[in-house]
């Protein structure tokens, strides 16, 4: 079992920036990978921002150039740096995990992120 605590999510003005934390706990030895996803009501959860456990990344287009993901894996935190946020990235962003032995996908409570002047 792997459990996932998030912070840092909150109002910011459109430009503004955020940092985004997720500390996971529990088999954190067989983490393959971290990241986030993004959700807005009526909308079909999406995933943005994955880091593997050799620090392969993969973005969504749509914050390519703006998000940045990292990884302390001694602290077993992975952190999404988000600038110049837009009205378009408000969201619910929930921290993943994923496992193997057994494979198996972690979620987090979620944060909200709010963009808006």
């Amino acid at each position: 079992q792997v459990q996932l605590e998030e912070s840092g999510g909150g109002l910011v003005q459109p430009g503004g920036s955020l940092r985004l934390s997720c500390s996971a706990s529990g088999s954190v030895d067989n983490i393959q990978s971290m990241g986030w996803y993004r959700q807005v009501p009526g909308k079909q959860r999406e995933s943005i921002v994955l880091i593997t456990r050799s620090g392969q990344t993969n973005y969504h287009d749509s914050v390519k150039g703006r998000f940045t993901i990292s990884r302390d894996s001694a602290e077993n935190t992975a952190y999404l740096q988000m600038n110049n946020l837009k009205p378009e990235d408000t969201a619910v962003y929930v921290c993943t995990a994923a496992t193997n032995k057994p494979t198996r996908r972690y979620w987090g409570q979620g944060t909200q992120v709010t963009v808006s002047s």
